[in-house]
């Protein structure tokens, strides 16, 4: 499931991000709300010890919290510049952990619920990740996250692909590969669910300063090193410009939701 993403890349673009992230994340924050309820499926699970993966600027931690206001806490991110702005966010009583979703620096079965909200897709490989999610969680523990899939900025990458065959939006993991990998992986009864959002732009200016906003930038390993040649951007603009519905620009956005459990191991009876 490698994405063949440039780790460095993704940190420098957050951390730029970091300090106006919230105004740009409208979308975020809605599809944190809906994958938050679905803990609402299980009313009588308790947390005592959560991470989230991928904190950002603390904002959806927050809600969490708020969620199970007695468990120990852990926001966990790669990039300084989050973790710096989540201080006013998360005040005290929250560990602020500095790290990769790859390379959790905990012990196996640390934590009740591990929670990520539109991080996996910034992982080098999110099956690594999703691996170092089942390691922490104890037994009985609920792993519950959100990532975006193929379907995500379609126009915008059908645009590029007119003009050449470098990337220039980065890749999505199908929700069927996740939830294979959940399997694989040693979760039980897994649940996958999509949502599809389009937002809408007057200009490609507009989405990409959006984007930038966000930290959005393109981290493919394999992208084209330097600036995209003037003709090469203007003929991609054309091109996504032949997609206006209605006098605006469509961005979709493709939102996928997992939700799993960790076997509960019982000593058998004697």
């Amino acid at each position: 499931m490698s994405a063949g993403l440039d780790r460095r890349q993704v940190r420098r673009a957050f951390s730029r991000a970091a300090a106006g992230y919230a105004d740009h994340a409208v979308l975020q924050r809605e599809v944190g709300e809906r994958l938050a309820e679905r803990l609402d499926d299980y009313p009588d699970f308790a947390p005592t010890r959560i991470l989230d993966v991928g904190s950002g600027p603390g904002h959806t931690s927050a809600a969490l919290r708020s969620r199970h206001p007695q468990a120990r806490f852990v926001a966990l991110d790669a990039s300084p510049g989050m973790l710096e702005a989540s201080r006013d966010v998360l005040g005290a009583g929250v560990h602020r952990v500095l790290a990769d979703a790859e390379a959790l620096p905990f012990a196996d079965g640390s934590f009740d619920l591990v929670h990520s909200n539109l991080c996996l897709h910034w992982c080098e490989d999110p099956g690594l990740a999703l691996a170092e999610f089942r390691r922490v969680l104890a037994s009985g523990g609920l792993l519950l996250f959100s990532t975006f899939g193929p379907d995500t900025l379609k126009e915008l990458r059908d645009a590029f692909a007119e003009v050449d065959e470098a990337p220039h939006v980065s890749r999505f993991v199908d929700m069927h590969d996740i939830g294979d990998a959940l399997l694989a992986g040693g979760f039980r009864r897994p649940v996958m669910s999509r949502d599809d959002f389009t937002l809408t732009y007057p200009d490609a200016a507009t989405l990409m300063r959006d984007l930038r906003g966000l930290g959005a930038t393109l981290a493919d390993a394999g992208r084209r090193r330097g600036l995209t040649g003037r003709r090469r951007f203007e003929a991609a603009i054309a091109a996504y410009e032949s997609k206006r519905v209605d006098g605006l620009l469509p961005a979709s956005f493709e939102a996928l939701y997992a939700q799993a459990e960790v076997p509960a191991w019982r000593l058998r009876d004697r």
